[in-house]
């Protein structure tokens, strides 16, 4: 690892000017678990680092029954996890927080920071995105408010400005009858990266479903929203026929990448089976090709 300048600025603004400034030779820094990696394995050489640790703005979960919550983007994957006020409105963000790569990561890591990255192999944007989040962006020319689909881009590409930083992330306040479930497949229980996520958020009575959102991660480029299938979802009471012909709408409408973790026939087979379990689950079902009693 090369020698580099760590600089502490104080306000957003402060911040942005240092990384106009300074160009492609900084780096915003958070957690620093991802970053801190590529700079060991000399994939990334910056002269300066810009701590975001001082700015305060950029701290917090809070909620209010009409804009719903804010997740200050410095927030770990442990504090979301924990938030009595996440886990109370929003349990599936709880859940999956609860489970991002491991307890080194989730006590380090950030919220914002795992965002900015855009590993496609990991947790929070595919249930970020089934729950309509919206990421905010601030820098010395003001704020951008962004969908999790127009923040992230492509495979480990942003939206982000080379000024700006994530200051929060928001999520609407939640519909009555509202309940979701984020589930992944791991290669192996060694792993913390998902090979398969589905996120599915869903507004219902009973097995009548009333309004859906499906993204699927981990297998695909960036997480995705399946439409086709949350408007199959839609105005349909869920049993057994359903819950298979919603999973294979989802793996016929994705677009998987092949790398060494898995093929793309190999992807979207894994993804038919989280989907179909997802959405059993979410509604009470047995997973039609598993015996036991609904959960």
């Amino acid at each position: 690892m090369r020698d580099f300048d760590f600089l502490e600025p104080t306000t957003v603004h402060e911040a942005s000017h240092m990384l106009a400034d300074l160009g492609d030779d900084c780096r915003a820094i958070a957690g620093g678990t991802a970053l801190m990696l590529g700079m060991r394995q000399r994939m990334l050489t910056p002269t300066h680092l810009v701590s975001l640790g001082r700015l305060p703005q950029l701290r917090g979960i809070e909620f209010d029954e009409k804009n719903g919550l804010r997740i200050g983007a410095l927030s770990r994957h442990a504090d979301v996890a924990a938030s009595a006020i996440v886990r109370q409105h929003y349990p599936v963000l709880a859940s999956m927080a609860s489970r991002v790569a491991n307890p080194q990561v989730r006590n380090q890591g950030t919220i914002g920071g795992n965002l900015c990255y855009a590993d496609p192999s990991t947790d929070p944007p595919g249930c970020l995105m089934a729950l309509d989040a919206k990421v905010v962006l601030g820098s010395s020319r003001g704020e951008r408010v962004l969908s999790i689909e127009e923040f992230l881009v492509d495979y480990y590409v942003t939206a982000l400005e080379s000024d700006e930083i994530v200051t929060e992330i928001r999520v609407p306040a939640p519909v009555a009858d509202t309940s979701g479930v984020y589930s992944r497949f791991l290669r192996t229980a060694a792993e913390h990266r998902p090979l398969a996520s589905v996120a599915l958020v869903a507004r219902r009575e009973g097995l009548l479903c009333r309004e859906a959102r499906i993204a699927v991660g981990g297998s695909t480029p960036i997480p995705v929203r399946l439409r086709r299938a949350e408007a199959f979802m839609e105005g349909r009471t869920v049993d057994e026929n359903t819950v298979n012909e919603v999973a294979d709408i989802v793996a016929t409408d994705i677009d998987p990448v092949s790398d060494t973790r898995g093929n793309a026939d190999f992807r979207r087979e894994m993804v038919r089976v989280v989907a179909r379990r997802t959405v059993a689950e979410l509604f009470g079902l047995n997973d039609p090709l598993q015996e036991g009693t609904a959960r």
